[in-house]
């Protein structure tokens, strides 16, 4: 291949290829001299909107990235992120009004293929991050369904709390999203809650892959 005779060293899967080189004048060179080659011998056409040359942890491959350690390590691009969020957001959004076990089991393929998928990062507190979204997002819903002070407090007193926290808790008038994340609701619904209804964790799905493979 034309960059193993180059000396160069690259990832390349399909039509994604990025190339490693020590600084930004000699990735300039090769973006150049790669680009000259591909165009005119080859006959390809390279998408200069999508290339660059930059840092490798500004760049995504393949939905990952690299840390900027001295020795880099794999780990989650923005934009892979972010998309997974906005798929979550939807199947929330769905499940207003209707039973959190309908909603879990519809996030759970998501969740695993995503997991699946991303099984060889290196950095895992993006995955933990994820994770207490996730379950912030559920305990939002779940408080938007409650509606009404009365119904919260009679349903934070059958999830353990006592009535005086109970009470507080249902009347502070704060939002849903600031109660998603308050101590109030955390105790009453705790991530244990949400794994005996089928909620799919991403951390503990990577951390198994990897341990089998």
């Amino acid at each position: 291949m034309q960059l193993e005779r180059r000396g160069h060293r690259f990832c390349r899967y399909a039509d994604d290829l990025q190339v490693y080189v020590r600084s930004r004048r000699a990735g300039e060179r090769v973006m150049t001299s790669l680009s000259d080659f591909l165009e005119s011998s080859l006959r390809l056409t390279v998408n200069r909107d999508k290339s660059a040359v930059d840092r490798p942890w500004n760049r995504g491959y393949l939905g990952y990235t690299l840390t900027r350690h001295r020795l880099p390590k794999l780990t989650l691009a923005k934009a892979s992120l972010q998309r997974l969020m906005g798929r979550v957001r939807e199947i929330l959004k769905r499940g207003r009004g209707g039973d959190i076990r309908r909603v879990t089991r519809e996030l759970a393929p998501v969740l695993r293929g995503w997991a699946s998928y991303f099984r060889l990062v290196d950095v895992k507190r993006p995955l933990e991050a994820l994770d207490q979204w996730v379950r912030r997002r559920l305990r939002d819903l779940i408080w938007r369904q409650w509606k009404c002070p009365k119904t919260r407090r009679r349903k934070l007193l059958a999830l353990g709390l006592n009535g005086y926290r109970a009470w507080k808790s249902a009347g502070n008038g704060r939002g849903p999203w600031w109660n998603a994340a308050a101590l109030h609701l955390r105790h009453a619904l705790p991530n244990r809650w949400f794994a005996q209804r089928g909620l799919v964790s991403v951390l503990d799905t990577v951390r198994g892959l990897s341990r089998s493979s």
